[in-house]
């Protein structure tokens, strides 16, 4: 049965889709994997993909991810899949989600994706009450083929969960491996918020035995606020699954109350409505 816990990717045998139980979704969400050799151009602490490595995507195949779409949704839908597969609590359709082992807009592809995946929603007549949604580090935005996938993706009724776990550029560097500057996070989201609706999403965990601090959370919510009335709201939440990272055992995974504090400070600083999942 999936569980929110397992979100492996081939749960489906299927080489482009896989089911996942999702907590911020709250049911099952159908993950578009691009990035098939577990390649990705960030490097995050927390990651659950084993044997990460650095890069992009191989080509894709686009056929096949339509072919696999449709039949998946099909058996989902039409056939037995949710009762042989998800517990009855959790047996509703959420979304169709660019996940996956990397960073999905790396691939050259990934506009076209986007509008294949729209052509087997519209198929099933699902466009416009299934959510079609990226999530995405947003480090990419810069790139005019991966604003236009967004673009198509917003047109669809799609939606964006942008990645911003902390907003110093030394602290990103720590837990993303990475050199981003805030001033390069805030015009990418502002870029993103244009082109379709844009939630931020924020892994919120101890590291080496310490809570993020004070200075961290005022900088993530100066990040924020003045594109506060521009962004659908805040996704924050902890560690569900164990990193297949080395630095595994310096993770620590928060209390739900410390979570509840910091969504409380963001909304108080911001204005920003904030969702918390434990």
């Amino acid at each position: 049965m999936l569980s929110t816990d397992d979100h492996r990717r081939d749960s489906a045998g299927l080489l482009y889709v896989y089911p996942v139980v999702s907590r911020r979704a709250g049911g099952v969400s159908v993950g578009i994997n691009l990035n098939t050799n577990n390649a990705c151009n960030w490097a995050c602490l927390y990651c659950q993909v084993e044997n990460l490595t650095r890069g992009g995507p191989p080509p894709l195949d686009l056929d096949r991810l339509e072919r696999e779409l449709t039949g998946f949704l099909s058996d989902l839908l039409r056939g037995d899949f949710m009762q042989r597969q998800v517990a009855p609590e959790v047996r509703h359709l959420m979304d169709v989600a660019f996940s996956g082992n990397g960073e999905p807009t790396s691939a050259p592809e990934f506009a076209e994706a986007v509008s294949r995946v729209g052509a087997v929603l519209a198929h099933f007549e699902l466009l416009g009450s299934l959510p079609l949604r990226l999530i995405t580090n947003g480090s990419l935005l810069h790139r005019p083929e991966v604003q236009a996938g967004i673009r198509r993706l917003g047109q669809l009724g799609g939606e964006v969960w942008f990645k911003i776990d902390r907003a110093e550029a030394a602290e990103i560097a720590r837990i993303n491996g990475v050199p981003l500057r805030t001033e390069k996070i805030a015009d990418h989201l502002e870029c993103c918020a244009r082109l379709a609706p844009t939630w931020v999403q924020t892994c919120w965990f101890g590291l080496d035995g310490e809570s993020p601090s004070a200075v961290a959370r005022a900088a993530y919510c100066a990040l924020l606020k003045p594109l506060a009335d521009r962004l659908a709201g805040v996704h924050l939440y902890g560690l569900a699954r164990p990193s297949r990272q080395a630095a595994a055992p310096r993770l620590t995974r928060l209390a739900a109350a410390e979570l509840e504090a910091f969504a409380a400070e963001i909304h108080e600083k911001t204005g920003i409505r904030v969702m918390v999942s434990p």
